[in-house]
Formats: C-alpha cells, structure tokens, sequence
C-alpha cells in the first residue's frame, strides 16, 4: 500500500520508536507490560515527557501547540507508543475536549483550558453515558437550566472513567425539549471540584477502580462554559467522536498482545511438545495474526481515504467492531496458553505490583485482568450491536 511505503511515514515511524526506546522509563514499560494498575503519576509522567518532546498533542494545529501531524502520522505514533508498552495517552483532554476546543472554543476558553491539556496539569474527564442513556446517547436526561450568568446542571453520569482524579468534565446536558432530540443537548465544561458534584466508584470485574458514577445535584456551571452555541452540542459531540474513529481499532495494543501471547505459549509445553507446535493452539494464533493483519490493511485504507480529504464514514464501524473482537479473541488465546499453568488471579499482584509465584509466568495476573477487562470491549465506546445498525443503515438506506 503507498502509505506503508512512503519514506518519510517511515522515517517517522523510525523516529518515533527510537524516541520511546531512549525515554520511555523502564518502571513504567514494566507496569504495563505485566498489566499492573497505573496511578495518575504514572500517566503525568510520560505525558511530560511527551510534552518535553512537542509530541503530546502531536495532532494539535501548530498553533495551539501541536504539530500538524497528518491523520497517519498520529497512527504511527499510537501504534509504536502503545506496542513499545507506554502508558496509554489519556484520551479525554488530549484527544477529546482539546480539539473541540480548538476547532469550536471561544478564544477565552482556548487561553483557559487548552494550556492545563497541553502541561497534564489539569486533568479531563467524560461526561456522556447515563444509567438509562448508554448507546442511546441523545436519550439523555440530564438538564442545564440557565439560571442568570450560570446553567444549573441536575443529572447522572456513569462508566465515567478516571473521573476520581479529574478536575474538569466536558458534559453532554440537555437544554432544550423543542424539535428532534438532539436539536437539545449542549455542551458544557463542569469543574469537578464545584458543590453538587459527587463521584462514586465502580470497581470492576478485575477489581481495579477506573470507573464512576457522577452525580450532578444543582452544580452551578458559569455560562461562559458554554461551548459554542447553545443547543448546538450534538454536533460538537460528533466531531468528537468522528476524531476518534480510525483509532478505535487500537492496532497497537493488538500488536502487543499478540507478541505476548506468542512469548508465552514459547514457555508452556502440553503432551511433551512446545504449545506453539500444538495444531489446534497454533491454528487458533495465526488466524488471530491474520485478522490483524487486515484489520491493519483496513485501517491504512481508511486513513488514506481520510488523508485524501474523505470524512470519516460508516466504514469507521468495522474498525471498532474488528478491532474489540479480535482483542477479546487474543485474550481468550492467552488465557487457553495460562490454563495449561492453572489460572491464579491476584488483584494485589496487579494493584501494589506484588511478585508472583514463580510456578506461574511473570505477568500471568496482568493477562487474566486484561481478559476480564476486555469483556467489556465491544460495548464501552459505542456498542457492537450499534455498530453493526450503523452500517446496516449506510448499506440498505443509504
């Protein structure tokens, strides 16, 4: 394909790998090798060192700090980041809020708010699922009455990830009833810090606290956090998303797990013979390598359309269903490659970074809590089954 072969793509890439390499901490590529839970530091930490770099919002327009890179370009640096075992770039001000902010932020909440993303210092939340408004977004039931100089905000948020540590959440809220549903939803910028807001843990099926519930009882939101125009917030929140969607398939988490699963069936033996020279086990890799390698292909071709000046379709669904289900299927690999060891999980292994017991392979609770995670892979970011309505739509209604 012209992209895999362009010299200065690859010369980029080459240069994005020899930088995480020489600076990416030696702690840190461990805790996320071996799936141990990383604490906000950790993030800070290499986020500063991106920072240092200029590459922190590598996607950013030149001006407000960026580089300009081109939609490949930001793939590339995804893809080698993620593979190399860096701490995953914390997408809700970097990748999310920054560039709704940068494309429809007035200059006043651009001078506030788009240094604190760019420093790490000030840290985003996402506040857009409900408990009755999940892939159903525009079913939302949280209000903003405007009340004088400030919206009063009544609601609920939930699947609120990382909000424990946020300082700020950019927040889908309903103001208006009139015309279709989504002529009504603003979108708002809630200090997490202000009364009424109360953040309740979710602790999850690994038993690792990423996931909250937010409550929004009378919060009062100045109106100059208002973005853009009032009742306007559908079409912030799509752009939102839309800037997402060819990342979505998360290529290089992919690439590292499969790599890992490799190594590990190199240490188990099953009737004698290594686990990778058993028919059934190796049958069931390459075929996960071989998806990997188209869901590859489909990415390139997608990023080639969109670096061509195509706008991100329908076809960006495929991405996130392939993607979420060949994740699930290369951990349901490695934990097969694991049971041959027995499948002792221990969430203080993955916590506080405890030693395991030297009868398991290092790392072996990491990838059991990558397995539990992961069942919630095809429904977090838009669920599959939404997905595939997506599609069946562009395809028979077009």
């Amino acid at each position: 394909m012209p992209l895999r072969n362009d010299p200065v793509l690859a010369t980029f890439r080459t240069q994005v790998r020899e930088f995480v390499q020489a600076q990416l901490p030696a702690d840190l590529r461990r805790k996320v090798l071996l799936g141990l839970d990383l604490g906000k530091d950790d993030y800070v930490r290499w986020q500063k060192i991106l920072q240092r770099q200029g590459w922190v919002v590598g996607h950013w327009p030149r001006h407000f700090g960026g580089c300009d890179w081109s939609p490949v370009q930001r793939y590339i640096f995804e893809d080698e980041t993620t593979r190399a075992g860096a701490p995953w770039l914390t997408p809700f001000g970097v990748n999310y809020v920054g560039p709704v902010l940068c494309h429809f932020g007035s200059a006043a909440q651009q001078r506030e708010h788009l240094p604190g993303i760019l420093s790490s210092d000030v840290w985003w939340c996402q506040g857009y699922s409900e408990p009755d408004a999940g892939s159903d977004l525009v079913a939302m039931s949280t209000r903003a009455e405007r009340v004088g100089d400030h919206y009063r905000v009544n609601g609920r948020k939930i699947w609120t990830t990382m909000a424990q540590w946020a300082d700020m959440m950019f927040c889908l809220a309903r103001t208006g009833r009139e015309g279709r549903p989504q002529e009504g939803v603003s979108f708002l910028l809630v200090d997490m810090h202000a009364p009424g807001v109360t953040v309740r843990p979710i602790v999850t099926l690994e038993h690792c606290h990423h996931l909250n519930e937010v409550l929004l009882e009378d919060v009062e939101v100045p109106a100059a956090n208002l973005v853009g125009e009032e009742g306007k917030g559908w079409t912030y929140a799509k752009f939102l998303l839309s800037n997402e969607r060819v990342l979505v398939a998360e290529m290089g988490r992919i690439r590292r797990m499969l790599t890992q699963a490799r190594q590990l069936a190199g240490q188990i033996r099953e009737g004698g013979v290594g686990l990778l020279e058993v028919p059934g086990f190796a049958d069931a890799l390459a075929r996960c390598e071989i998806d990997a390698r188209a869901l590859d292909a489909l990415c390139l071709a997608q990023l080639g359309a969109q670096q061509a000046g195509a706008e991100p379709g329908a076809e960006a669904s495929m991405l996130k269903i392939r993607g979420s289900e060949l994740q699930q299927a290369i951990s349901r690999l490695t934990v097969d490659a694991l049971a041959r060891r027995g499948l002792p999980y221990s969430s203080g292994t993955v916590l506080a970074g405890d030693g395991e017991a030297a009868a398991v392979p290092e790392g072996s609770s990491g990838m059991l809590r990558e397995y539990l995670f992961l069942r919630a892979a095809t429904i977090y970011g838009g669920s599959n089954e939404i997905q595939r309505n997506i599609l069946a739509k562009a395809v028979l209604d077009p």
